[in-house]
């Protein structure tokens, strides 16, 4: 009924020929409570929504979560799992703790900025500015992460040496992990530090993710509506792979158009269901 309502108030202010349905972004963007159902991750990471998710406690033990009014806080109950023992496994590196970023929405699909993943509820933005005291709730909003990349490809080392980065090998080594996103620069500079470690396998570069790391869950066993990307290449990404992000090919202007925004019926049909709970 929503949607009814939604293309009818639209079409208001709109010629029949440019009347469109309205996109998922903005049906799934004012939703603020879960799905109630077994937790299942439906259909693919940037592609797909959340049933049953779970919100991340604003404080743990070992972590804190930022920019809580964004209202993306929210995942399947293993990534908050993941974000418990991961966090308090980075204290054995010498963190008091980490910055939780954005996760995914209430009901995940996609998001009105920011993000074409995070939309099944296995992904999560880790910030590079680790936890030193805990931020009240105007610093939660206030403060920044460390962008420990400066121009294209070059480390800022007094930012690196105070940030997060040992732990991103700690959520590398987690069974349940299957990427993690860093900006090119970082993977250069991991390959450097642990050369031939396995886990460097799963670090990927990509752009941005130059103040955060985002890391991305396998799907739950038991999740049959859950789809998988492809496992990464083998061998440990810090060869030809890397050195292509550093010559000017992936900067180049591009003639291919902008991705489309979503619509419903590019999500899988269970989406509908979740989108209508109640």
């Amino acid at each position: 009924m929503k949607r009814i309502i939604f293309a009818a108030a639209m079409g208001l202010c709109a010629l029949p020929s440019q009347a469109a349905d309205p996109t998922a972004k903005e049906l799934f963007k004012d939703i603020e409570t879960p799905a109630r159902a077994a937790p299942q991750s439906l259909g693919g990471y940037a592609k797909g929504c959340l049933a049953g998710g779970v919100r991340l406690f604003e404080d743990g033990p070992t972590w804190a979560a930022m920019r809580l009014s964004r209202g993306r806080n929210w995942g399947h109950p293993a990534l908050a799992d993941f974000i418990s023992r991961f966090s308090a496994a980075a204290t054995r590196v010498g963190y008091d703790g980490l910055l939780i970023g954005d996760m995914g929405r209430a009901r995940g699909g996609p998001m009105i900025s920011g993000h074409r993943s995070h939309q099944i509820g296995l992904d999560v933005d880790v910030w590079m500015r680790p936890m030193t005291e805990r931020p009240d709730a105007r610093q939660r909003e206030d403060w920044s992460s460390y962008d420990v990349v400066k121009g294209r490809a070059t480390l800022d080392r007094d930012l690196w040496e105070k940030s997060a980065w040992r732990a991103i090998g700690i959520a590398a080594q987690d069974p349940a992990v299957a990427r993690i996103f860093v900006n090119p620069t970082i993977k250069r500079e991991l390959c450097r530090a642990s050369p031939g470690a396995p886990w460097l396998r799963k670090v990927r570069a990509w752009w941005g993710h130059d103040a955060h790391f985002h890391v991305r869950l396998s799907c739950p066993a038991g999740v049959p509506g859950c789809v998988d990307q492809p496992a990464p290449p083998a061998g440990d990404g810090c060869g030809k792979e890397l050195n292509w992000w550093f010559t000017g090919e992936p900067y180049a202007p591009s003639d291919k158009p902008p991705p489309k925004d979503l619509t419903m019926a590019d999500l899988p049909e269970a989406c509908e269901a979740v989108l209508d709970a109640k």
